[in-house]
């Protein structure tokens, strides 16, 4: 028997785990993203990055790290964007990548070479403990939900925490970890995901680089649900963890595996260390970013038809009954040291 914490981390990053081999994003994978779905996501990001350092908020050749790149495209979308807008910024900015698996990083790395040729210089690292910069702004698409957890159940008034035997079977026993009893207590949670590693997420940014935003963006709300959430991923048809008949045997390290973040808390262990905080939609987000300033910008110098391919993409995007409203962004801003 083993936590499902950890059964959850051998699945997505132990030995053949799903994370550790190539994966399609897309039509010919388990999952579609924002990144996936339109460049303009990254050209959004790219905008804000522009105005942050215009305002003063980070200086010109500040570092943009993105963490969990998988194929590098939306850092890529982002230096694109910048070169679009403002292209005297490739100069002077910074560029890194945060990637555990090595041959993601040669992948990204043949990717920008093909992109830029030799005209950006990428950085990487492979844990967050190594990036110690002084200032940085920070990008991240779906990694919280891939971050381990536990599930947690209370049953006549006593927690309960699961376990995952030899046969991929999981059964609840009594637990009594004080950090997951006060995590029930303040979030008001009897059943659901209890997230690890959050804290120290945020503890690793806020020591680590001396000036920093870190922007976000995950599906969940901003309270649990009070329920389980925890889903599998297989060629874009979505199980839950508990559905009746569902083998996890079968599916273990050939399909994602994710939950709902919880955002209350995510953005209370950014605040316990002195972060500003806020949190959108991500429909709120990019509009706010400036998504459509961008369109606009590509209907006066492209082909109608090219505009609204677009747009559709965007749509996708900004869909208030779709990725819009289900996917939420948080946006952090570190304390001034």
């Amino acid at each position: 028997m083993q936590e499902f914490s950890s059964y959850f981390n051998d699945w997505l990053y132990g030995e053949d785990g799903y994370y550790s081999k190539y994966k399609a994003i897309g039509k010919s994978g388990d999952f579609y993203t924002a990144v996936s779905t339109s460049m303009f996501f990254g050209g959004s990001i790219a905008k804000k990055i522009i105005q942050v350092i215009e305002n003063g908020e980070l200086p010109n050749d500040t570092t943009i790290v993105e963490i969990g790149a998988h194929h590098g495209y939306l850092l890529s979308d982002i230096i694109q964007f910048i070169y679009t807008l403002k292209p005297e910024l490739l100069g002077t900015l910074k560029f890194a990548i945060v990637e555990r698996y090595e041959h993601l990083r040669e992948s990204q790395k043949e990717y920008f070479k093909v992109s830029f040729d030799d005209e950006i210089k990428l950085v990487h690292y492979q844990d967050i403990s190594e990036v110690k910069l002084s200032s940085a702004f920070v990008v991240a698409n779906e990694i919280f939900d891939a971050f381990a957890c536990e599930l947690i159940y209370t049953k006549d008034g006593v927690l309960q925490k699961a376990f995952v035997d030899d046969e991929h079977n999981i059964k609840f026993e009594n637990c009594d970890d004080k950090e997951i009893l006060e995590f029930c207590s303040k979030y008001k949670v009897e059943k659901g995901e209890y997230p690890l590693y959050y804290k120290e997420f945020a503890k690793t940014l806020s020591e680590n680089i001396g000036v920093f935003h870190f922007c976000t963006f995950d599906y969940g709300d901003i309270y649990t649900r009070n329920d389980f959430s925890a889903r599998i991923y297989h060629k874009h048809k979505v199980y839950p963890i508990f559905e009746e008949g569902l083998s996890l045997k079968e599916l273990y390290k050939v399909s994602d595996i994710t939950y709902d973040v919880p955002f209350s808390y995510l953005m209370d262990c950014f605040k316990d260390v002195g972060c500003e905080v806020e949190f959108r939609t991500q429909l709120q987000a990019l509009v706010e970013f400036g998504i459509i300033d961008l369109l606009e910008i590509l209907k006066k110098n492209t082909t109608e038809e090219h505009y609204l391919k677009e747009v559709n993409k965007v749509k996708i995007l900004l869909e208030p009954t779709g990725m819009g409203d289900r996917f939420k962004m948080v946006y952090v801003k570190s304390s001034f040291k």
